[in-house]
């Protein structure tokens, strides 16, 4: 059986037993292959766009035997998929902007389908990807910080909930209440979706890492601006002190 890197057994722990999966951007079916060879999916598909990875995708399921239950396609995001072909769908290894793109493309075009799991890990703005799940039925069910090669990384697991049911569990995720610091409702908000609500609810040392990082980087963004007498460098300069200010009360009251 092939051992994947701790970011990729993270996202496989996630994969409920006996989903038929699809990996989009699955590289070189790393994923896929593992879900097959540990017994905990009967099929798989693995998505790739460009030609190189899917190459090795290829040779990766021909070399484990795999060719008749993992089917490596080439296409853009989610259009390798028809509808009612996957339960479980992962993304990995990109923006959280890109990442939203494609979810949203897949779900205009009826790939989600049947889809009823989303395991993914956007590499950055990870606010696109929770706000896609609140807008598109899908309500986040659990969410792991974790580091690996001196990088960090948000695994965002999701389900899907009837309509009529996923505004009011989302509503209950995104409760403000979890941030005790002096700011509005809204900023609150925003910054549920930013930081997550299950990594704030249950803050570790690596969460206090990755957003102090941010505001060691932010106050070198100011200093840089401070020495800019243009109007536009300032209103940048005034928001971005205000975004420090935001984001130390945050963390303040964790």
């Amino acid at each position: 059986m092939i051992k994947l890197s701790k970011r990729l057994q993270v996202i496989a722990d996630r994969v409920t037993q006996g989903a038929r999966v699809a990996d989009i951007g699955s590289d070189h079916a790393l994923l896929p292959v593992y879900l097959i060879q540990s017994g905990k999916c009967p099929t798989a598909i693995a998505g790739e766009l460009n030609t190189g990875p899917f190459q090795a995708a290829r040779r990766q399921t021909a070399e484990a035997g795999l060719k008749a239950v993992v089917q490596v396609r080439q296409g853009d995001g989610l259009s390798v998929l028809e509808p009612g072909e996957a339960d479980t769908v992962t993304i990995a290894g990109m923006g959280g902007s890109l990442m939203a793109d494609i979810l949203e493309a897949g779900w205009r075009a009826g790939k989600l389908t049947g889809v009823t799991e989303l395991v993914l890990q956007p590499n950055v703005g990870e606010d696109f990807v929770r706000r896609w799940l609140t807008g598109h039925a899908y309500v986040l069910r659990s969410e792991r910080l974790i580091e690996e090669d001196g990088h960090l990384y948000e695994i965002l697991h999701a389900h899907a909930s009837a309509d009529e049911r996923s505004e009011q569990e989302n509503g209950r995720v995104y409760d403000t209440s979890v941030i005790s610091a002096d700011l509005t409702e809204e900023v609150k908000l925003e910054w549920l979706y930013r930081m997550g609500p299950f990594l704030l609810r249950e803050p570790s040392e690596l969460l206090r890492k990755k957003w102090k990082f941010e505001i060691d980087k932010l106050a070198r963004i100011c200093k840089q601006l401070s020495l800019s007498d243009l109007d536009e460098s300032r209103a940048k300069l005034t928001a971005y002190r205000e975004e420090i200010r935001q984001l130390e009360e945050v963390l303040a009251c964790l």
